[in-house]
């Protein structure tokens, strides 16, 4: 039985998009805190805010890319388990 395997990996370019978009809407945000016309508490508390946000984008990624790559694993090793009970089964005997 042939597998295909896929590559999941992005382009460099897209790679450096994804960062570069993410450091203008960083610079970006926090330009505009800074900026606003409000008392160093509201700015701070809508600082704290914005970092404690983009930290957990940052680990809700993680988490869930964590769980696909787990995910894929297992189905891979039950997939390879079912291939050998099949071939064992077609081929009494014989060993891989």
């Amino acid at each position: 039985m042939s597998h295909t395997i896929i590559d999941h990996s992005n382009s460099k370019s897209f790679f450096n998009m994804a960062w570069i978009a993410f450091v203008l809407a960083t610079a970006g945000t926090m330009a505009g805190i800074i900026l606003l016309e409000s008392s160093l508490a509201t700015k701070g508390f809508l600082a704290m805010g914005f970092v404690f946000t983009v930290s957990a984008c940052f680990t809700l990624a993680k988490v869930t890319r964590d769980r696909h790559e787990s995910e894929r694993l297992y189905n891979k090793v039950e997939r390879a388990k079912t291939e050998q009970f099949l071939s064992e089964k077609e081929n009494p005997g014989s060993t891989f």
